[in-house]
């Protein structure tokens, strides 16, 4: 399964979600079109951050690109599937979940035990700010893990957490 790396930061609720895919079209469309519905739909800022939710549901098998264009898919983003969906198809959302444990991790640290596993290319591209970049995604990765009850904060840091029955979307 391929994973992909970008996703925007976690929405208030896991319904976030669900809004992006109801924005992305039945009937296939080019990148342009979903991206302005997306803009339009979720008022996002700029076309970049649709493309990143596009990208981030196509990750998360909401959307797919097919020779005609993107298109959303029929599958109903429920929490369970949410969780398991994200750990497999979100570079760095199931190293950063098995970096947590009981005892609370600050931030830096879950980015210090998850830098070895940075591809080396993406060091390259931008030399001087490629640890800015992956920081700021770790968050990101963190944020969505909480969203997703995978992970709670704790003390300034974060845990690893079990989710209950279709709990996902609190965010706390």
């Amino acid at each position: 399964m391929t994973r992909f790396k970008l996703l925007p930061p976690a929405p208030e609720t896991v319904d976030g979600v669900s809004e992006a895919q109801r924005a992305v079209p039945l009937v296939p469309g080019t990148e342009d079109d979903c991206c302005a519905r997306l803009v339009r739909r979720l008022d996002l800022p700029s076309r970049d951050v649709a493309r990143t939710w596009l990208t981030f549901l196509r990750a998360l098998e909401l959307a797919a690109e097919r020779e005609s264009g993107f298109v959303r898919l029929p599958r109903e983003p429920t929490p369970d599937y949410l969780r398991a969906a994200f750990l497999g198809g979100v570079y760095g959302a199931r190293e950063i979940h098995d970096a947590l444990g009981p005892t609370p991790v600050d931030p830096d640290t879950v980015f210090e035990r998850f830098e070895a596993q940075i591809p080396e290319w993406e060091r390259y591209k931008d030399p001087a700010r490629w640890r800015d970049t992956w920081r700021e995604r770790v968050g990101h990765l963190l944020d969505w893990l909480v969203l997703l009850d995978l992970a709670a904060r704790e003390n300034g840091g974060y845990v690893a957490a079990e989710p209950t029955d279709d709990s996902a979307g609190n965010g706390d």
